[in-house]
């Protein structure tokens, strides 16, 4: 049976009542068609005859291909065509998969160390189906057969120095390429490899240093003439790459923390523009573009960022209490406050309206309170602190007799606290930081779920 035209994606038959042919590939349980052309039914079998004819690329063809994406352990290349053939391939086979122990005869760290976007590469092809894939270490023939430095966008040229056989003659840039004989229409080039022999110490000492010895700056058909580069400024930027940002007045720039997650730039501008006219507005982001939870804002007037901490610091944003201050400040917990001599307790499972007068009140009545301190959080209480009694004071006695009186409703918890932050054991126990036990402590008794540990024999 013949009918009429059909195009890519067309639905020509049903799996498993029919089988794949020619032309046609199973998705799901259709069968669809592959390529433009006429659907043909023979025996149960359907396929596609095409009417412009397209390669069906087989093990041990050789192709040639454009480095498209370069991951950590495998590369993707985008199939141009295949030597000795004028047929394009078939668009399953547009792109083929290179694993980074293909490349060469060295050990690589990564695909990046001998391969980069954008290079034209000479490969065999090892499997194709279902994924086609390539090799280019067992042909001398087969390699990177055009290079553009990373960072200059010149033309590279063989070279050999030490491990790098590649040189920028615009840059003096100098890096490794896992090249093919034929490289730039020379000769013999894969010999350059240096197939089978270790790295130097100061190519290991390179390799080491990560992404920022292998950072590609290359954009699209970009090419250094000499002349000064100018980078675009955006409001929205992440902090790298672009041109440095305009030094704002004192008092001027506002540092917003505590966003949700869920607050773009877009929302942060919304909700400081009441304000007053803003110079610049970015909630920071990392690579992937998720936020990071803090951002920037910056007013032509000091009054209206004033207005702005006044009016928004502490309010709640998408059920999260933002803290709103000037970004030139030091932070006001980075100048550690100076300790009160004596013996310092840990109180915990406070209430959040617990205030430092109560904290002193309960401990008072045991021993003499010489200074007391709530840790907070953007203007809350974290529900713990620390009591500093006098030095003479039995500690283990004050710590026996409040531990377990109720405060406000809860019944709290008490510790001789440790210097430097932890505690040890008037209440015995798995040492661990006062952060984890407020944690711990705040799931307990504050509704929270609680977290289960292994179970105990």
């Amino acid at each position: 049976m013949t009918t009429s035209l059909v195009t890519p994606g067309t639905k020509v038959g049903n799996h498993p009542d029919q089988t794949a042919g020619p032309g046609t590939a199973v998705h799901g349980d259709e069968l669809i068609a592959t390529v433009l052309g006429h659907v043909h039914t023979v025996d149960g079998a359907v396929s596609v005859e095409a009417l412009n004819h397209v390669l069906d690329i087989k093990v041990g063809d050789v192709v040639i291909g454009i480095v498209d994406k370069v991951n950590e352990k495998n590369a993707e290349l985008v199939i141009t065509s295949v030597e000795g053939q004028n047929l394009p391939p078939v668009a399953n086979q547009l792109r083929a998969q290179l694993r980074v122990t293909d490349i060469v005869d060295r050990y690589l760290h990564q695909v990046s160390d001998a391969l980069r976007r954008r290079d034209v590469c000479r490969a065999v092809v090892t499997a194709a189906s279902p994924v086609l894939r390539v090799d280019m270490r067992n042909d001398p023939a087969s390699g990177v057969l055009h290079a553009l430095c990373h960072h200059c966008g010149s033309t590279m040229v063989p070279d050999k120095e030490g491990d790098w056989n590649m040189h920028c003659p615009t840059c003096d840039e100098r890096t490794f390429r896992a090249l093919g004989d034929g490289y730039g229409m020379g000769d013999g080039h894969a010999s350059l490899n240096g197939a089978g022999k270790r790295w130097t110490g100061a190519t290991e000492a390179h390799f080491s240093k990560g992404p920022a010895a292998r950072a590609s700056f290359l954009a699209e058909d970009v090419r250094e003439d000499g002349r000064p580069r100018e980078y675009p400024r955006f409001d929205t930027g992440g902090g790298g790459g672009g041109q440095r940002r305009q030094r704002s007045a004192p008092g001027c720039r506002l540092f917003i923390g505590g966003l949700d997650r869920g607050v773009d730039t877009d929302k942060l501008r919304e909700l400081f523009s009441a304000h007053g006219d803003m110079t610049d507005c970015v909630v920071m982001t990392d690579d992937s573009g998720t936020s990071r939870g803090f951002g920037f804002v910056t007013y032509g007037d000091k009054a209206h960022a004033d207005a702005a901490i006044a009016a928004l610091d502490g309010k709640r944003i998408n059920g999260r209490r933002i803290g709103v201050r000037d970004a030139d400040q030091k932070r006001e917990r980075g100048e550690r406050k100076p300790q009160p001599k004596g013996t310092k307790l840990y109180v915990g499972n406070l209430s959040f309206d617990t205030g430092v007068d109560a904290l002193k009140s309960l401990v008072a009545e045991h021993a003499n309170v010489v200074g007391a301190d709530l840790v907070m959080d953007n203007g809350r209480s974290k529900g713990f602190g620390f009591v500093f009694i006098a030095e003479d004071a039995d500690a283990a006695k004050v710590v026996e007799a409040i531990n377990g009186t109720e405060v406000d409703g809860r019944k709290i918890r008490a510790d001789i606290a440790k210097q430097g932050g932890g505690k040890r054991g008037g209440g015995g126990g798995q040492r661990s930081s006062r952060e984890e036990r407020a944690k711990r402590e705040e799931a307990e008794g504050g509704g929270g779920r609680r977290r289960r540990g292994p179970k105990r024999s």
